[in-house]
């Protein structure tokens, strides 16, 4: 058995969290970043699912948000402090948007994401996303397009088989508190 390489917690956002949010906000976009009053706005939005991700002494050090809607759900952001990326933070948030879907019944899962972050764009295809299509010029602060990604059916054990062993290898190593 993998020894357990950090202990995490997950929580829903809460206003208090704001803060440390907006820290990961700015370190991670600079000057082109989400609103204090945007984060408040989501948490309070009832169709929106928005968590922190962390350490054990309380450092916010990660989060992600999701619109559920119908059948489908939205991943509005992940995004990982700096100083704490390459540690699976964003696979464990990714994870906790993909069991909130099976939770709710949400069926088909999209996103759109920077065509440079290469990054990024390899998670969410090693997790079953696939790209369909691009959104030109989709981001304001440099015009970079986005490249669209969606799941197949979740439900579908094409997608469920590979996301449960994923799922199982992660929490196998990161303890994740919630």
């Amino acid at each position: 058995m993998t020894q357990n390489v950090e202990v995490v917690t997950v929580k829903r956002m809460s206003p208090e969290d704001i803060d440390g949010v907006m820290q990961i906000e700015a370190a991670a976009y600079g000057d082109h970043h989400w609103s204090k009053s945007s984060f408040l706005s989501e948490i309070s939005n009832d169709l929106a699912y928005y968590y922190t991700l962390q350490l054990q002494d309380g450092t916010v050090c990660a989060y992600a948000g999701c619109w559920h809607i119908l059948e489908e759900a939205h991943i509005t952001t992940i995004a990982v402090h700096p100083d704490y990326r390459k540690r699976k933070f964003a696979q464990v948030l990714l994870c906790r948007v993909i069991n909130d879907c099976y939770k709710d019944k949400i069926k088909y899962i999209t996103l759109e994401v920077r065509v440079s972050n290469t990054a990024a764009i390899n998670l969410y295809t090693k997790y079953g996303f696939s790209s369909f299509g691009k959104r030109k010029g989709y981001y304001q602060d440099n015009n970079e397009d986005a490249l669209i990604m969606w799941t197949k059916n979740i439900f579908f054990d094409e997608f469920k088989i590979p996301y449960d062993n994923l799922a199982k290898v992660l929490g196998e190593q990161i303890t994740i508190n919630e």
